[in-house]
């Protein structure tokens, strides 16, 4: 087994250890999308661990590679650990990242901007993550504030942990974006 693959079963089994909760029968989940459910995946339990942001952090760089990716972002707060760490780690190989977060909605006070982070004045080439999708919404509005604070950048593909697979694909390419989850639905064992 390779060392990606190993990474790669070692992350899925601190998914289900530590992100994964089902509900009760009779009980559901209210996820950001507004839609119920009777399982809920929180990323940040895994990438808030040492062990599980740094297994989602080099499995997600190795993603990246030969993309020409510059600068990974994507909406706080769920990628926020994301972009951190494979910041930090990008900084031993040849081609180092910058890193931004983008806001629910612009600060009112400082430069009131939603997109924190250095000056994307120079980048062209991005990738946006985040922890758990479900529609693909948090981060379609994300790329939407990015783009507008900085259009010459292209979102060269948006990588997430899990794909709850209810609609996240479908609207990132209706959208013309580039799709990859790390693990789906079927990979959490909730059918």
């Amino acid at each position: 087994m390779s060392n990606l693959a190993t990474q790669r079963a070692r992350l899925l089994e601190l998914i289900r250890r530590d992100a994964l909760r089902v509900a009760a029968p009779g009980q559901s989940f209210t996820l950001a999308s507004g839609r119920q459910s009777h399982y809920f995946v929180n990323g940040k339990d895994v990438t808030l661990q040492a062990e599980g942001l740094r297994l989602t952090a080099l499995l997600l760089l190795d993603r990246l590679s030969g993309l020409g990716v510059q600068a990974v972002g994507g909406m706080t707060l769920g990628a926020d650990p994301l972009v951190g760490a494979m910041v930090a780690l990008s900084a031993e190989t040849p081609q180092p990242l910058q890193g931004f977060i983008v806001r629910k909605a612009a600060k009112d006070h400082g430069l009131g901007d939603r997109i924190a982070g250095p000056d994307l004045s120079g980048v062209t080439r991005v990738a946006m993550v985040e922890d758990t999708t479900t529609t693909g919404g948090s981060t379609l509005d994300a790329i939407g504030a990015l783009r507008e604070a900085y259009p010459q950048v292209e979102v060269v593909v948006v990588l997430s942990i899990v794909d709850r697979q209810e609609g996240a694909v479908e609207n990132f390419a209706a959208a013309g974006y580039r799709f990859e989850a790390l693990f789906g639905r079927a990979d959490l064992g909730v059918g």
